[in-house]
């Protein structure tokens, strides 16, 4: 292809907005134009390594045995109350009606659309397993797009579903993907991880994302040191922590005047605060009603939001202010798991420690969790709050609490360790690939069936199989790009090659560089020429800037049977004799 003839916008200026190097390099490098917030133009460029990902992904996917269909960008809104997915997705879910009134939208996933194409189509277990895969636009109603690719309203995605007559054979799928998902990221050059996840809006009983490591990712990743263990901090767990500091007072009631954070009664009573119970509350969204909650984990972690939506099975848990938590009977900055005899709620339904009688907090009808890490602390007692203003309760032995629900609630820490005894790390990642295990979650509610071997109906067992393909192209360009612009990978550039045509009004460069050019396009790679009547500096920006992996600068030393080589990574030099030319890119081809 011949710069001259193609269509490539380069330009110095940053564009507003931008605050990553892909988002950037991508819109300076002439690869894609923005319409509106999160939807953006692929401009030739763009296209040209939009289809070489889209390649890699069909390949790979095709050698696994999945199938390629195309499914309809518009969903009926129809599907997703039969889901029951409709009333839960939120905002991000674009809704519209047409000129007939029925009600579409514009699908984020396409779990709803494929079941409603294999029921009734896929009716014997001898038509299973099946995996149908598309790559395709999807629109998600970002309430703040940004970062150019990464998070945008409109993307490329590619969605596959399988369908299967056994969980047993849903895992052996699961297993195949996530090999298949490794083989096109290795191809794609990128330094990856695969990690435990949560599943989400989309749901399902098992889930593990792929996360391409970077400093601009807004997943934070737990990755241990001694193992290959790896999980989104919204899932990772932790070993049993072990306190060397121990609590060991007798219980009583203590004045603390003014102390209402676990810094102020930690230092106060002299002792850790992880022996200091904090209680987090909560408002849970359900689908039907609203609730308080209170979490209670050690005074040194830090609750996990999804963690705890998970635990009590809620859409959504959001902040509640003062005003509520007093409704609640609550006293802020002084919230505990009891309540004590002298305060109005007493009764005869009562518990007793020693001489200190109480009721559980659940007597207020505030349904109350605790972490994982508090269970079986038989030889360990608290701190805790009283449920009245300036005093808390000094060892509190949590085991003499009723009806206590454990779960793990908190947010893992650098300084926690692995179940195999090793130190977590936290790492930044993108994610770009997500697979989930969803069993029956829309087959039963979908009235999704085949018959099994004894003749039988079944719901599918099904999993599903996420890529962002338009991501992808940011994921790259974040971890291949330096301060000059692009860098691609050899499976990824839109180009092979770039010629640089030094001095196009010298006869003799631009025909060597046309006789160089032809002989690769003869012999199959993919070359761009710069035949622009520019500057040679101003050639070589746009080229640091596109970022093919190898430049060819034709010259003056043309007259000297000389070419000069240079590498976009190390944009190192090296002069190269005519007749090597082509060698020498079949030798850095492979």
């Amino acid at each position: 292809m011949r710069f001259s003839n193609f269509f490539i916008p380069t330009t110095k200026e940053v564009p507003k907005d931008t605050v990553i190097k892909s988002h950037e390099y991508l819109t300076r490098g002439g690869y894609i134009s923005q319409v509106s917030a999160g939807i953006y133009n692929f401009l030739p460029l763009g296209h040209k390594v939009l289809g070489k990902i889209k390649d890699i992904v069909r390949d790979e996917l095709n050698k696994a045995g999945a199938l390629e269909i195309t499914l309809g960008f518009v969903t009926p809104h129809e599907l997703w109350v039969e889901s029951g997915r409709a009333s839960k997705y939120g905002k991000e879910l674009l809704r519209f009606k047409d000129r007939k009134n029925k009600e579409y939208l514009l699908g984020p996933t396409h779990e709803e659309m494929i079941v409603n194409l294999v029921r009734g189509k896929v009716k014997s277990y001898k038509n299973l397993p099946i995996n149908l895969y598309q790559i395709n636009t999807k629109f998600r109603d970002e309430a703040r797009a940004r970062f150019g690719l990464i998070r945008g309203r409109e993307f490329v995605m590619k969605d596959g579903y399988s369908f299967h007559e056994s969980k047993e054979d849903l895992d052996r799928e699961f297993d195949l993907m996530e090999k298949t998902y490794s083989k096109i990221f290795k191809k794609l050059e990128l330094d990856f991880r695969i990690v435990e996840a949560d599943s989400g809006a989309i749901g399902g009983s098992g889930s593990k994302e792929f996360m391409a490591l970077s400093d601009i990712g807004e997943d934070t990743i737990v990755i241990c040191d001694s193992c290959d263990y790896g999980a989104n901090i919204e899932t990772s767990s932790r070993q049993r922590r072990e306190i060397s500091e121990k609590n060991e007072s007798s219980l009583s009631l203590f004045s603390t005047p003014n102390m209402s954070s676990i810094d102020d009664v930690s230092n106060f009573l002299k002792i850790h605060p992880s022996n200091v119970l904090k209680a987090v509350v909560k408002k849970a969204i359900f689908e039907d009603k609203e609730e308080i909650v209170c979490f209670f984990l050690r005074g040194d972690d830090e609750l996990q939001e999804v963690k705890a939506t998970n635990a009590i099975n809620a859409d959504d848990i959001v902040d509640v202010n003062e005003e509520e938590i007093k409704n609640a009977n609550l006293e802020a900055g002084f919230i505990g798991p009891v309540i004590l005899k002298d305060s109005k709620f007493s009764d005869d339904d009562e518990n007793t420690i020693g001489d200190m009688k109480f009721k559980s907090l659940n007597k207020l009808e505030i349904k109350y969790i605790f972490d994982i890490d508090l269970k079986d602390r038989e030889d360990e007692v608290f701190v805790c709050g009283a449920n009245k203003k300036d005093f808390h309760i000094v060892g509190m032995p949590l085991n003499k609490i009723p009806d206590i629900t454990y779960k793990d609630l908190t947010t893992s820490k650098e300084s926690d360790k692995c179940k195999c005894g090793g130190s977590y790390l936290h790492k930044k990642g993108i994610e770009i690939g997500h697979i989930f295990k969803l069993n029956d979650k829309y087959s039963l509610p979908m009235k999704a069936n085949f018959l099994d071997k004894n003749g039988k109906t079944q719901p599918f067992i099904m999993g599903t199989y996420g890529i962002g393909v338009s991501r992808l192209i940011s994921a790259i360009s974040e971890q291949k790009s330096d301060e000059k612009g692009l860098i691609w990978g050899k499976t990824s550039s839109p180009f092979d090659v770039q010629i640089i045509v030094s001095d196009i009004k010298c006869e003799n460069i631009l025909n060597k560089a046309n006789e160089i050019y032809n002989q690769l396009i003869n012999d199959g790679f993919d070359v761009l020429i710069d035949d622009r009547k520019e500057r040679f500096g101003f050639k070589m920006k746009d080229f640091e800037l596109i970022g093919c992996p190898i430049g060819i600068i034709v010259g003056q030393d043309v007259d000297n049977g000389e070419v000069s080589f240079v590498d976009r990574v190390s944009l190192e030099k090296r002069s190269v004799r005519l007749d090597d030319v082509i060698s020498e890119i079949k030798e850095q081809a492979k």
